[in-house]
This record gives structure tokens, C-alpha cells and sequence, in this order.
């Protein structure tokens, strides 16, 4: 399959929540659609109003037909915003997704490691969270996260979060 990766743009928004939809798992919650990451009180904050300063993100489109099929962003959190207390303010949270049916084909790879090296000038670490059972986080420990909390996730399993440092 052929695809090209690009920065996202503010007018993506509408793209970031579908694929919010696929990065929080929320097919495997029961929720049937996108819509209802815009009204999640923990999960909206990671999109709306994207493009503020700070955001950075990419995403993987296929070459014939242009469909998006994968996207990797940062978003920066201070304050109440904040997810988790063991990660310094100056680290943004990363969230990512590919498409069912595009999986295990090296592009959530690629997109991640694009996204580390536009990150690298703006911010010294990234963080995220990952259900402890995730196969993803393979993908997030083979380019450098390291497990840095435990914690309870918004549908009470468990979670880790995971932390790269970029400041080499």
C-alpha cells in the first residue's frame, strides 16, 4: 500500500475525532460512534479546538483516494488539564491511531517516529497512556517509551503511562 504523511492542520479537527474514536478504543467500551468522544468530559480535550499553539501531529494518507488511514498528535495540558501527576507540565500527552484493517503494516511506526522527530525542538519528553494489555505497546517501548506509572483507566482497567525523553 502506498500512503504519504503530512502535518495536520486545524482544519483536521473532524479527522481527530474519528480517529479519537480509534486511539481511546471506544468500540471495545460499547460506544458505536466518534460523536461521542465530543461530549467524553476526559477524551474531548485532545482535540477540540485543535490547532492551538503547541498542537503537532501527522498523518498517514493513502495515495489513491487521499482516505486518512493513521495519525499520530501531541497536545500540550497545564492545570486541571493534566492527566498525570508523575509527568513534568512541560511534557505534552501523544495520541495515536491507524485504522482497523491498516494495522500491523509499519505505519503507526512510521507516524511515530515522524512525530518524535517534530518534537524534538519543541518539547523535551512526550507521554502517554496505554491499557497494560495493548499490543501498541510494543510499538511504544521498540521507539524508546518506558513505563513510568501505573494507573486506573477511564473504563477501570489499567493502564501504563509511558514516557519518552527527546532531549539527547
Amino acid at each position: 500500500m502506498s500512503y504519504t504523511i503530512r502535518p495536520l492542520v486545524a482544519e483536521d479537527e473532524p479527522l481527530l475525532w474519528e480517529m479519537l474514536y480509534h486511539a481511546a478504543h471506544m468500540a471495545e467500551d460499547g460506544v458505536t460512534s466518534a460523536d461521542a468522544a465530543k461530549t467524553h468530559p476526559f477524551l474531548a480535550k485532545y482535540v477540540q479546538g485543535w490547532g492551538r499553539a503547541g498542537d503537532l501531529g501527522v498523518a498517514a494518507i493513502e495515495s489513491v483516494g487521499g482516505r486518512a488511514i493513521g495519525v499520530a498528535w501531541v497536545r500540550h495540558f497545564t492545570g486541571v488539564e493534566k492527566n498525570y501527576s508523575v509527568v513534568d507540565e512541560t511534557v505534552p500527552e501523544l495520541a495515536i491511531a491507524v485504522l482497523p484493517g491498516y494495522t500491523d503494516q509499519g505505519i503507526g511506526t512510521r507516524l511515530l517516529r515522524r512525530l518524535l522527530d517534530a518534537a524534538r525542538s519543541l518539547y523535551p519528553a512526550i507521554v502517554l497512556s496505554v491499557r497494560a494489555d495493548n499490543p501498541a505497546r510494543r510499538l511504544y517501548e521498540r521507539v524508546g517509551f518506558v513505563a513510568v506509572d501505573e494507573i486506573t483507566n477511564r473504563v477501570g482497567g489499567t493502564s501504563l503511562v509511558m514516557k519518552v525523553d527527546l532531549l539527547r
